[in-house]
């Protein structure tokens, strides 16, 4: 097969637009249809879902050549990456955490790809480093996902992940020396290592066929025990679920080392099954059975197993079940449902740290172990919080970041609730000069909205200003604020950086998440839309001024939102998106995202549903003028296997959908995101971001 790869750079210059005259490779078709309750849906890239292809090899290295010559023609785009450079290498350490008497936190002096582990003797004392990722890859692209300590001390365990892939690998080391064991697990994937005597739990699949390792169906994930010094071959099975190959299992030891939980998920919600290792008869015990809520063991003690938990609550509560008797009757509320989320609680010592989202920001409260409040934690400002904490002692340190400040970690004391600053990140910038605000508009049916806008101070509500708004909306999931360098290069340019907390994430309990899932999504997509009509009602843009951009499942919201509403938009940037809503479930774990989508083998109607928003199935061909669109993707996505953005920007490709760039990005050795280095990341965001501003016509430096 051979591309034609040609970028004819002509431009036509519209008022202060650059478009260009592209052409694209040409895509082979191939004659592919599937029959959907009599309806017949033709599929002809199918082909594409062969990541391992030359064929796809070559479409990958030809689409990306015509990517690379179109943005090396972006005239600020050198100075644009050099501003990222400076603002992504910034000094910044994370809250420290205790073990066996020691204290390690991560730390990036800004210059490095992956954040390195240290260790203190004491939290005044000099940190030296304990484990430094950057030295186990010459790219940075092995990332490290877990570490854990064995309870005496001798051995730790820690995760990582190659080039953005989901699949997980174990290695162990002699705590003192540093020096690896023979101990090696590999196929590991979803999972944590929790110590138990003389060994460790973990999560794995059975070992995938060659070839298929980053796209076949993941099923069958059980729990095993690995012994210190035997082969992973020797490892035990802990737990199985041979009659649903589609559930989740991991497992979790009490901080008394007392209990085992399993824990049992499929999409939305989860089970919660116990083992009490003092019983005579110790076998696992259902303690919440059905997997229709979420809940999280958050603490045990002589009397009392604690539970947060969404059931009967759907903006969640804590419960304790007594240790002698688990039937549903004996459980009973500590800390009640409130009027706002609680989206986490924490045990330090013998009291409990609630967190609540109020509007998409966080607000802490302290609680005793009746679940008394004690105290509310005077938080510095609209941001999010995370809290380091144990059980097994008093000391509590806790993270907080704002949009514009890249975060600063504090101390906590138990006792009055008096913080104290311990160690701020470092600054590029000064926080200052930009305003946070957070407005309420109306969506298609008349539900109330929230959305955070970011933007250098003295902005003037012309139409005019240059806005990227963001979105997610699923999977229960929140915006709350958050630090992205990538952002600012755009807000210090004068752009608006606009998030929405759409319909179904966890703003606001399980009823918000509800409302934006399946036969309910239209809701995101409306809420999407009647965002970027707020922006331009109020007059704080234009749609020549106005881009859009998401990830995953924001992809999806992306990719649907410009097929319904083009008009609004100059630009967008899906990355990483569930493109294909009718075959999503085939590959790798998309199976289990059916809970918030629904599948187009379920019914007729779900059918109907998912193929009149599938951003792939809708793109118009008639001439109608699209938004210029960047599609993002990574090689080793098995996640969101990269099938849906192939075959995505390929029907954009061949689409009559005006003459605006549609492009695809597809990065090497890299995977969903998480773990990529810092190096990578400054390659993409100077593409992406450089993408957006060049499309809105902004002449940043």
């Amino acid at each position: 097969m051979k591309f034609n790869s040609i970028l004819l750079m002509s431009f036509l210059i519209t008022g202060s637009m650059a478009t260009a005259q592209i052409k694209y490779p040409i895509t082979k078709t191939v004659n592919v249809t599937d029959e959907y309750f009599g309806t017949s849906v033709s599929d002809p890239y199918r082909w594409l879902e062969d990541d391992r292809s030359e064929a796809t090899a070559e479409w990958v290295k030809a689409q990306n050549e015509v990517t690379d010559a179109y943005l090396a023609k972006i005239p600020f785009r050198k100075k644009l990456k050099e501003r990222l450079t400076t603002l992504y290498r910034y000094g910044r350490s994370s809250a420290p955490f205790k073990r066996n008497g020691k204290y390690y936190f991560f730390s990036n002096d800004g210059s490095q790809n992956q954040d390195v582990l240290y260790e203190q003797t004491s939290i005044t004392a000099v940190p030296t480093v304990f484990l430094d990722p950057n030295k186990l890859s010459a790219d940075g692209t092995v990332a490290l996902c877990d570490i854990s300590f064995s309870d005496d001390g001798k051995y730790y365990a820690y995760v990582i992940a190659r080039s953005g892939s989901d699949w997980n690998e174990i290695y162990v080391a002699d705590r003192a020396t540093h020096r690896l064991l023979d101990d090696h697990i590999m196929w590991a994937k979803f999972t944590g290592v929790e110590w138990l005597g003389d060994g460790f739990f973990y999560s794995a699949y059975d070992a995938p066929a060659e070839g298929s390792e980053l796209s076949s169906k993941n099923e069958y994930h059980k729990v095993y025990y690995h012994k210190i010094g035997t082969p992973q071959s020797h490892d035990r099975v802990e737990y199985q679920e041979l009659n649903n190959p589609l559930l989740f299992h991991s497992l979790e030891v009490s901080n008394d080392n007392r209990f085992l939980f399993i824990y049992q998920s499929q999409g939305h919600g989860n089970s919660i099954l116990v083992k009490d290792l003092k019983a005579a008869d110790a076998k696992y015990r259902p303690i919440v059975a059905s997997l229709d809520n979420e809940c999280s063991v958050v603490a045990t003690d002589d009397d009392y197993i604690y539970i947060f938990t969404s059931e009967g609550a759907p903006r969640n509560k804590l419960v304790a079940v007594p240790v002698g008797d688990l039937r549903p009757e004996a459980t009973r509320t500590i800390i009640p449902e409130a009027e706002y989320v609680m989206s986490g609680i924490r045990r330090a010592s013998d009291r409990f740290i609630a967190t609540y989202e109020i509007h998409a920001s966080d607000h802490s409260i302290v609680f005793d172990r009746t679940g008394k409040k004690l105290y509310d934690i005077a938080l510095p400002g609209i941001g999010s919080v995370s809290f380091s904490c144990s059980p097994k002692h008093s000391e509590v340190f806790y993270s907080f970041t704002t949009f514009t400040n890249p975060g600063a970690t504090y101390s906590l004391n138990l006792a009055d609730g008096s913080s104290k600053l311990y160690r701020q990140d470092e600054l590029k910038f000064n926080p200052l000069d930009f305003v946070t605000e957070q407005v309420t508009y109306k969506s298609k049916d008349g539900t109330d909205v929230r959305m955070f806008l970011i933007y250098k101070k003295g902005l003037k509500k012309n139409g005019k200003n240059p806005t990227l708004l963001y979105g997610y909306g699923g999977f229960n999931i929140s915006l709350t604020p958050s630090y992205k360098a990538r952002v600012m290069p755009f807000i210090e340019a004068g752009g608006i950086y606009a998030v929405a907390n759409l319909r179904g994430g966890s703003e606001y309990g399980e009823q918000w998440h509800q409302a934006g899932t399946k036969m309910n999504k239209q809701n995101v997509f409306d809420d999407f839309i009647a965002a970027a009509e707020y922006l331009i009602t109020e007059k704080y843009t234009s749609p020549k001024h106005l881009a859009c951009n998401g990830g995953s499942n924001g992809g999806l919201l992306v990719g649907a939102v410009v097929n319904q509403r083009p008009d609004l938009f100059a630009a967008a940037v899906p990355q990483v998106g569930v493109m294909d809503m009718l075959r999503y479930h085939l590959f790798t774990i998309g199976w289990n995202w059916a809970g918030d989508y629904g599948r187009s083998d379920d019914s007729p109607e779900m059918f109907e549903y998912l193929y009149r928003y599938s951003p792939l199935h809708n793109i118009k061909n008639n001439g109608t003028r699209y938004p210029a669109i960047l599609v993002t993707t990574g090689d080793h996505d098995d996640r969101v296997v990269p099938a849906h953005s192939f075959k995505y920007a390929a029907t954009l490709q061949a689409s009559n959908t005006g003459n605006r760039a549609k492009l695809i990005r597809i990065d090497s050795k890299a995977g969903h995101g998480s773990g990529k280095p810092i190096s990578k990341q400054i390659d993409e965001y100077t593409d992406v971001f450089g993408f957006i501003m060049y499309e809105l016509g902004m002449n940043p430096f």
